[in-house]
């Protein structure tokens, strides 16, 4: 049986009479610009008539990439100001879209929006297009997923949770068959990292934007890194930790003790080694605030279910999910920044470690409630880094349970 047709691509175009801005920029309220192009466009766009015929042609992009997303346009859930045109290095327009739009992306399984602009000084036209980026389970995947079904009603239940209504029930299927590549391709490299010497570590492992940990360094609070179950989270950090000799015994995970035990003493015995530390999650608080007090750094692994008093329930992906709350306390407590780290395994075969821009503090009267917002933020960059390279995500965990542990 022939696999069902859908759509590779999104289609968007608008059209738009530059006498229209015109009217706008001499007329209107300068504020009303703002609401609808960044402060680098409207300085991109230069002054005297061409200002006019620039920003036309950049307010039919926005709209045509609006369209792209009809449903969430209807909504007002996205709008022009979620889609900035800059030019790239070779000076042609290119589309950088916001966090919110970037997200929508990632969800429909969209690739960069591509836009193509033409204007004659009295009408501006524009077209984008994004193309839908299809997962590639391989042959172990695809076997895995209908001989060794492990966990696969709970695989299949929370990636719909996620993607359902977005994407066709067909591309689901093969996230959850290059999942379970993913995860098979992860034992084999944790077997084999014993026999690999210093050198080759280092050389699996790629570090991008460890300027903003380094950034979080000087401001003298210790570090609290945010992380979860993406990529080859065992090998990556003995790998990572090689180019960086200057915090050896300076990075510590916080974890519970892993089954069997033969195994949890492995991984620590690898750990301790490589010159990272682990604090277990039980009775951890003291050792964590004396981590942070000597400037170390301390990771959190935050993206599974928190039973009991060690929960809030917050959104994830739009449900309600329990929450370690333990990240939000020691943050609001001891002023330490939380950075956003996670780890997958690039096109080229390398590990990549990634850091982004440590998260601002979000203060309340109402300590609970700070507790909360900041852990719903702590979601919202969990789900980014999900939505990025999703089949390297542990889908295998039943991550949305109500407060009694049952499945939601």
């Amino acid at each position: 049986m022939s696999e069902p047709t859908q759509p590779r691509t999104r289609r968007g175009s608008d059209s738009i009479e530059v006498k229209r801005i015109a009217r706008l920029l001499s007329e209107g309220d300068p504020e009303d610009l703002r609401k609808i192009f960044a402060s680098d466009e409207l300085a991109d766009a230069g002054e005297g008539a061409s200002r006019a015929v620039s920003l036309a042609a950049r307010f039919a992009a926005k709209e045509a990439c609006l369209k792209i997303f009809p449903r969430e346009r209807e909504l007002k859930e996205i709008e022009l100001a979620d889609f900035s045109v800059r030019r790239n290095g070779h000076g042609n327009p290119s589309i950088v879209p916001s966090r919110r739009a970037q997200r929508l992306l990632d969800q429909y399984r969209l690739g960069d929006i591509e836009i193509s602009l033409a204007q004659d000084g009295e009408r501006a036209d524009a077209v984008a297009v994004a193309s839908l980026v299809r997962a590639a389970p391989g042959a172990a995947g695809r076997l895995i997923y209908h001989l060794l079904p492990v966990r696969r009603r709970t695989i299949m239940r929370n990636l719909r949770r996620v993607f359902g209504g977005k994407i066709p029930d067909e591309e689901i299927v093969r996230l959850a068959q290059a999942s379970y590549g993913h995860f098979a391709r992860l034992i084999w490299e944790f077997a084999c990292l014993s026999v690999l010497s210093e050198k080759a570590k280092s050389s699996l492992v790629r570090v991008e934007n460890d300027q903003a940990i380094r950034r979080a360094h000087e401001l003298g609070h210790g570090i609290l890194i945010l992380t979860g179950h993406f990529g080859n989270w065992e090998l990556i950090g003995v790998a990572a930790i090689v180019q960086f000799p200057q915090y050896r015994d300076r990075f510590h995970f916080l974890r519970k003790p892993l089954r069997p035990a033969l195994l949890d003493a492995m991984v620590k015995r690898r750990f301790r080694r490589a010159g990272l530390g682990v604090i277990e999650s039980k009775g951890s608080l003291y050792k964590i605030i004396d981590a942070l007090a000597a400037s170390d750094a301390v990771a959190f692994v935050m993206d599974q279910h928190a039973g009991g008093r060690d929960g809030v329930s917050v959104d994830f992906f739009g449900v309600p999910a329990n929450t370690f709350r333990s990240l939000a306390i020691i943050a609001l407590q001891t002023g330490a920044p939380v950075v956003p780290c996670a780890a997958y395994r690039d096109r080229d075969g390398k590990h990549v470690l990634q850091f982004d821009e440590a998260l601002p503090a979000i203060g309340h009267d109402d300590p609970n409630e700070a507790i909360r917002l900041n852990t719903r933020a702590y979601n919202e960059a969990l789900e980014r880094m999900v939505l990025r390279h999703p089949e390297q995500w542990f889908w295998m965990h039943n991550r949305w349970k109500a407060a009694d542990g049952s499945t939601l």
